[in-house]
């Protein structure tokens, strides 16, 4: 497992990685940026849409929203990984692995049914989490990293396989390696709970997942 980051933390430099990387940290950023936006002036309208107590009311708004935003941030990234992980993946391979033949695998609906069924199964986990983190921080954090390491770890690992076997192939892949899956989504998960870090989470999980997909528990290229 260590050897996925270490391979994929080299390749942060390669163009071909760094747009899929830019993409992803925009697209996150702007989502987040137009929900605080949205909620602030949601509850300023609430308040009576002008004067300070409008203005405070909006103010407080926008930071609860950017909070929820963190704490959300691991279902909505699963929602819209789909959208970069083929080109993460595949500039990943062209660097590491370029015997491999073309990437044939699951339907682009099955993968996107996938992405979405695990992004709404995440979203329930992470809200019924979020009151113990309101009253409980440290061990609504302990149980936010849980969820998302699992989801994480299944999520991304799954969404890469599917790229070269079907939904079915790449569950049963995923359980015979769950010992580095779920090691990833730890290390993942920890990365989710950093305001600033958690945006680059989608790009360099898929690019570890794809290492951890094509290599074996030593860290040597796998035969499958």
């Amino acid at each position: 497992m260590p050897a996925a980051f270490l391979l994929t933390l080299r390749q942060l430099g390669d163009p071909a990685f760094l747009g899929p990387l830019l993409k992803g940290f925009l697209g996150a950023l702007l989502a987040f940026l137009g929900l605080a936006a949205l909620a602030a002036w949601g509850v300023g309208e609430l308040a009576g849409g002008s004067g300070w107590l409008a203005a405070l009311a909006a103010a407080a708004g926008g930071v609860l929203a950017l909070g929820l935003a963190v704490w959300l941030f691991v279902p909505v990234m699963l929602a819209i990984a789909g959208l970069f992980t083929d080109a993460v993946a595949a500039a990943v391979e062209r660097r590491f692995y370029p015997g491999l033949p073309p990437a044939r695998g699951a339907g682009l609906a099955a993968q996107a049914r996938f992405n979405l069924g695990l992004a709404l199964r995440m979203g329930l986990l992470t809200l019924l989490v979020l009151p113990v983190g309101l009253f409980l921080p440290p061990l609504g954090a302990v149980l936010f990293w849980a969820v998302s390491a699992v989801a994480l770890g299944h999520g991304l690992f799954e969404g890469v396989a599917q790229r070269r076997m079907g939904v079915a192939e790449a569950r049963a892949l995923r359980r015979r390696r769950q010992g580095a899956v779920l090691a990833a989504g730890g290390v993942l998960a920890a990365l989710a709970l950093v305001p600033g870090l958690n945006l680059l989470v989608p790009v360099l999980g898929t690019a570890a997942m794809t290492h951890l997909l094509h290599r074996g528990p030593g860290g040597a290229p796998a035969a499958r």
